[in-house]
């Protein structure tokens, strides 16, 4: 494979020119900080002296690491910053007045040979390589350093990170590089299916768009590749565009930059830092995924508190719309009935109109006894148990009964009265009170929408696993219209080319569906004004 220039490549080209053969893998923005925070940690742990060279992706979550670990740390580190944020050439600015660039001077005064001896013979006065006693969080401070690398405007980084390490016990590189072919749309065009790990680490979407893409990786301890992105760190750093206080002593850097190459390829990786480290990457990766399970459960568990929370609104929302309607119903017998009630009172009333009054006040009452007995009815129902024990009955045993006890009213309006059940039907499923309910509910409907000389009659046949009823009449029929509101809640239907309502509280056909979707059925209607109706009920076969 042919090398590519360090002035023209990026570090990721570099990295994969080199003589092994290196395997990038895809990671999350996640995993890759799980990655840096392994290292950092093993350096905090193990009291490493370190430099360092950073770049990280823009944002808190990325500056909180570095500062976590400027904080945590147990031995003295120089730490560069690669990048052109003025925020870290500011930074550099004030450690050059403090006098914190003193360790550029000591890197820059040192020959190869000398740099390389510090592996195999540390010298107390270095404070990058060499071990040293556990000093108090203050002298770490005190010697240690950060400082921003101005990169040029030409170069390569603009889609990579990085944290190459230098130890006396190791020399790492992570790097990360984010191709353009996987750039994923803004957040609010992304597909709702995309992966948990493409999740921004950070809440800010302005700094954080390009944290959703996932990333090419190098983990490697490699003399070789180390080198090589070393040089071409070398290549990218721009002293000029630094501050003043700090321009000589980075382009003295620069100009004795081969001492850091030499240092890289003489160290050798001590196994055991290597072990924990592996160890620790393991123990983050294990972290992670419990996190991420417990995040998974809460969220979860979240989904199904706010479709309960929902549920709850919605139950009460009916409720008061419930108790407004029953209100609004009492109230109108209640004003039919005081308007009758002041009429009463006058003394110039005749007979006929005292007993039309009568009449209408027995009337309300009436309408007003139903509603009352309709609503406690349906209160009843609706917090009786879903899991009502079913009974196994057959209709040729209660249907005759709830027929006869209709006979005479149909008599007394002219209208015949019939049922055909057949005997073999097989047992449905329900209880004797729900289906005297249900048929006592149509049959009162059929009867009181069918004029003179009409007809009423029940019918029953298998369908399935269902017994179907059939409720006919011959009555005035129901509207197109009014069709599908007929099992809404205090909806009556208006009396064919009178425009007024039929009476009665609308609750009747409510209750007879509630009925049947507690024992498992269903019923429908067709329908023609003029044409009269027909209520079929599905009732499940018992089984």
């Amino acid at each position: 494979m042919k090398s590519p220039r360090s002035s023209e490549a990026s570090l990721y080209e570099l990295a994969l020119s080199s003589e092994r053969p290196l395997h990038p893998l895809q990671v999350s923005p996640t995993t890759f900080k799980s990655m840096l925070t392994a290292i950092l940690d093993l350096l905090i742990e193990e009291h490493l002296p370190a430099t360092l060279w950073l770049k990280f992706p823009k944002g808190d979550t990325w500056e909180s690491e570095i500062t976590r670990y400027c904080t945590a740390a147990t031995a003295p580190y120089t730490l560069y910053t690669l990048g052109n944020s003025q925020g870290d050439l500011a930074e550099a600015a004030t450690s050059s007045s403090s006098g914190q660039l003193s360790h550029l001077d000591q890197v820059s005064d040192l020959t190869a040979a000398e740099l390389a001896s510090l592996v195999d013979s540390p010298a107390a006065d270095s404070p990058v390589l060499t071990h040293q006693p556990q000093p108090t969080s203050l002298n770490v401070a005190a010697q240690s350093q950060r400082i921003a690398l101005p990169l040029g405007t030409e170069s390569q980084f603009k889609r990579e990170y990085l944290l190459l390490v230098m130890t006396e016990e190791f020399c790492g590189l992570i790097l990360a590089h984010r191709p353009r072919s996987v750039r994923l749309s803004k957040p609010d065009s992304s597909p709702p299916e995309r992966l948990l790990w493409l999740e921004e680490l950070s809440p800010n979407s302005d700094e954080d768009i390009e944290r959703r893409h996932p990333l090419l990786a190098i983990y490697t301890f490699e003399s070789d590749t180390i080198c090589r992105v070393l040089e071409g760190i070398h290549q990218a750093i721009a002293p000029a565009e630094a501050p003043e206080a700090v321009r000589a002593d980075l382009e003295s850097l620069v100009a004795h930059w081969e001492e850091w190459v030499l240092t890289a390829a003489s160290i050798t990786p001590n196994t055991r830092i290597v072990g924990q480290l592996l160890a620790k990457q393991l123990q983050i990766q294990e972290e992670m995924w419990h996190s991420t399970a417990i995040y998974r459960r809460q969220a979860e568990i979240a989904t199904g508190l706010q479709m309960e929370n929902e549920e709850l609104q919605n139950a009460i929302r009916l409720k008061d719309e419930f108790l407004k309607t029953v209100g609004q119903e009492l109230r109108t017998p209640l004003a039919t009935m005081k308007t009758a009630l002041s009429l009463l009172n006058s003394p110039s009333l005749k007979p006929p109109q005292r007993q039309r009054y009568m009449d209408m006040l027995t009337h309300e009452c009436d309408r007003q006894s139903s509603l009352i007995t309709s609503v406690l009815e349906l209160v009843q129902l609706e917090n009786m148990d879903d899991t009502a024990v079913t009974q196994p009955l057959r209709l040729s045993d209660v249907v005759p009964g709830i027929v006869s006890t209709y006979q005479p009213l149909a008599q007394e309006k002219g209208i015949l009265l019939a049922y055909t059940i057949p005997q073999d039907l097989p047992a449905v499923s329900c209880t004797v009170p729900w289906l005297r309910q249900i048929l006592i509910n149509l049959l009162h409907n059929g009867i009181k929408f069918t004029q003179k000389g009409g007809r009423v009659w029940v019918l029953a046949k298998l369908q399935g696993d269902y017994v179907q009823i059939e409720v006919r009449d011959t009555g005035i029929g129901i509207a197109a219209a009014d069709i599908p509101k007929i099992f809404d809640r205090f909806y009556r239907v208006r009396q064919a080319g009178s425009g007024e309502d039929s009476g009665g509280a609308g609750l009747g056909l409510s209750i007879v569906q509630q009925l049947l979707l507690k024992c498992g059925g269903s019923i429908s209607v067709k329908s023609k004004p003029g044409e009269g109706s027909t209520f079929n009920v599905l009732l499940p076969v018992y089984r």
